[in-house]
């Protein structure tokens, strides 16, 4: 019987439905326009409208993978659960006090994020925990419940509790919320000893308040998706991507849903590295451009790169400092205000502005034909000849040329502009605004971009991707097969992961024996709590990779290096080699070594994970014979070609019906049905092996 695997990916704009069938090695995809008011709406139209289309019966889904950006975009839009906070007495202006940092210097009115908590619901409870973990004044039970009836009836929904050193001894958390919960059951709670147990109060305290703001909406829509799609008649169990591009299950999710909040973004830098392994290119930018915002990942040898911390909801978008910091592991990426939905403007000066910004799905850019006026990258790129209205998002959403060249026509006559320079002029600009971001990430990284491929992935990376690869350097250009759906196609790569992290404090100069074996015992302990939870999710026994790292730093620095650290067990016998890990580590990023320096490690971190589906999956267009240029020739199209300030008509290819080794020559188009690949004059597209289209720019 014919197994299949389910991806759904909740975007701002588009809900990217994809199912794959393993035997025959072949997936179809499906976009529906998100529904801001219920996500779960687009989510179960748009499967039923795939399922319809493909013949395929809910009885025979093996597996659901699932990624939304609804966690995000509440915190970002501040719609979150009434929460409250309690600390330890003596630090409840923690989150207003931050770190004494200012993200920019000279800047005298310089905007901060607003906690999530006000004042007025940041409380205080008798306790003090050490930090060596001995308790050094008991917790007044009392005076916290006194506190948390305060809270309650001031209409506070969630709970974050924070108390002082509570990630060396985490006694009186639980005992809080054990408390609590008798007394106040429909109390959601959460802890800084379970969400993020190591040092630093503010970050703590920051991520454990995100948590518990964003922990009862994930509670209910879990519950909610996970009921809709048994409703259809899928008995299988229901995946979560998390941010460090793995999969959990839905108790560990709604446990500390702040784990979520990049899964999107996660799943398309994964399926960047797949497909562009697939290239035989180790190193790429995974661009993903989508109707709200574009991501971009470093894949470095084969892997994308992963912080452990972000910030979320920043004053000031590209400013480092300006946002909520978070403490949980995550494929390193950045985020710009760049997307098919991204509004253009006129600003004070008369230039041109395109983004942040965005028309999303509701009402959506102006030919959308939903209500939308103002003039956006979608409604340029129609103009320009760019996209077909009849197959445009595989015929899902009907557009309207002429409404996008009403939405451009206010913008153009106030640039003393034609419409179709108007056009190219959103167009060039949200490129560049890309492509300046993407070398700001980039060179911070120490690499140069002329260095990477660029794999563009989204309904508007192909679009836009030849363009922002010309303005970084970039000769080669990679376009996945589904390329439109990739990042849905991402969650069906990702293996369950689990990470988990414990503060230990202690320099290697002063390891005895005694404190070896209770540095291995830690690490066996966070192995033992990561193995349960990916036991639990696979519910089935598989080999697990165990992976261990240290936050290591000289004695006296202010923050540490994230090492990877060889294999375990440690003993005395291991100091030279975390040394070597650390220095090695060290050299590669500042250049050189100290002579001197004692090194200390702060955090351990171990990382399990486990495939998830047996083989590799096989997404692939294009077949074997012959080259097949004639036949995947739709025809031709007026379009406008950038590098000659004219429309032209171009030549119009289907994807689907290029064969392997077809090579198409720019300028051109080639569409599917998720999204149009643009190239360049110069330009030559090879259909590989793999199903890939490498494009050379040079």
């Amino acid at each position: 019987m014919t197994q299949y695997a389910l991806g759904i990916d909740i975007g701002g704009t588009f809900t990217d439905i994809v199912v794959y069938d393993a035997t025959r090695g072949a997936s179809s995809a499906h976009k529906e326009l998100t529904t801001p008011a219920a996500p779960h709406r687009g989510v179960i139209t748009g499967i039923r409208k795939l399922f319809d289309a493909q013949g395929i019966a809910c009885k025979d889904v093996s597996r659901v993978v699932h990624a939304t950006t609804l966690f995000t975009n509440a915190l970002i839009e501040r719609k979150g659960a009434p929460t409250g906070l309690i600390t330890t007495a003596g630090f409840r202006d923690t989150l207003e006090m931050r770190r004494e940092h200012k993200y920019e210097l000279y800047n005298l009115f310089m905007e901060l994020p607003r906690p999530l908590v006000r004042r007025s619901l940041r409380l205080e409870a008798p306790e003090r925990v050490g930090p060596d973990g001995k308790i050094e004044q008991p917790l007044d039970m009392d005076a916290l419940l006194a506190q948390v009836a305060k809270l309650k009836a001031a209409g506070v929904a969630s709970l974050a509790i924070t108390f002082l050193h509570a990630y060396a001894n985490a006694a009186h958390e639980r005992a809080a919320r054990d408390a609590i919960r008798a007394r106040h059951p429909d109390l959601f709670v959460s802890l800084s000893s379970e969400v993020a147990p190591q040092i630093r109060e503010y970050e703590r305290t920051s991520t454990t308040v995100a948590n518990a703001y964003i922990k009862p909406l994930a509670d209910s829509y879990l519950d909610l998706m996970s009921s809709e799609i048994a409703k259809l008649g899928i008995k299988a169990p229901l995946f979560m991507m998390l941010s460090n591009g793995g999969l959990t299950h839905i108790d560990e999710a709604k446990r500390v849903p702040i784990q979520l909040l990049e899964s999107g973004p996660a799943a398309g830098a994964l399926a960047g590295s797949t497909f562009g392994l697939r290239s035989k290119a180790r190193d790429v930018l995974a661009f993903d451009m989508g109707g709200t915002t574009a991501k971009l990942a470093i894949v470095e040898d084969g892997a994308p790169l992963i912080a452990y911390q972000f910030e979320a909801g920043r004053a000031q978008r590209f400013m480092e400092g300006s946002g909520l910091p978070i403490n949980i592991s995550t494929i390193e990426l950045i985020e710009i205000g760049a997307g098919g939905g991204s509004i253009a403007t006129i600003d004070a000066l008369g230039l041109l502005k395109v983004g942040p910004e965005s028309a999303g799905a509701a009402p959506g850019p102006a030919c959308y034909q939903r209500g939308g006026t103002a003039p956006t990258v979608t409604d340029a790129n129609l103009v320009l000849g760019y996209l077909d209205a009849a197959t445009f998002a595989g015929g899902t959403v009907k557009i309207d040329r002429e409404l996008a060249r009403a939405a451009i026509a206010p913008l153009a006559a106030r640039s003393k502009l034609s419409i179709e320079d108007a056009a190219w002029g959103i167009h060039s600009v949200v490129n560049e605004n890309m492509a300046a971001a993407a070398r700001v990430h980039v060179a911070e990284r120490g690499h140069h971009a002329g260095d990477f491929a660029l794999l563009a992935t989204g309904g508007g990376g192909p679009l836009h991707g030849c363009e922002v690869a010309r303005r970084l350097g970039i000769t080669r250009v990679i376009c996945p097969p589904s390329a439109g759906v990739a990042s849905a196609l991402g969650l069906l790569m990702a293996p369950a992961r689990i990470d988990r992290v414990a503060t230990v404090a202690c320099r290697l100069s002063e390891m005895n024996d005694s404190n070896w074996r209770a540095f291995e015992s830690a690490y066996a302990k966070l192995e033992r709590e990561a193995g349960a939870v990916i036991a639990r999710t696979l519910a089935k026994k598989t080999r697990v990779t165990v992976e261990r790292a240290a936050d290591m730093r000289y004695v006296g620095q202010g923050f540490e290096l994230v090492v990877a650290l060889p294999r375990g067990p440690y003993s005395a016998r291991s100091l030279t080699a975390l040394r070597a890990a650390f220095t090695a580590a060290y050299e590669k990023t500042f250049g050189h070594v100290p002579p001197v320096g004692d090194i200390e490690i702060i955090n351990i971190r171990v990382a399990a994970s486990a495939p998830v589906a047996k083989g590799e999956l096989k997404v692939a267009s294009g077949k074997r014979g012959a080259r097949g240029e004639l036949r995947a020739l739709k025809g031709k199209r007026r379009a406008w070609v950038g590098a000659r300030e004219r429309y032209e008509q171009l030549p119009v290819y289907d994807r689907y019906k290029l064969a392997i080794g077809a090579a198409v020559r720019g300028p051109a188009i080639v569409e599917e049905d998720s999204t149009t690949l643009i190239l360049p004059p110069k330009a030559r597209a090879t259909v590989e092996r793999s199903g890939n289209m490498m494009v050379n720019l040079s």
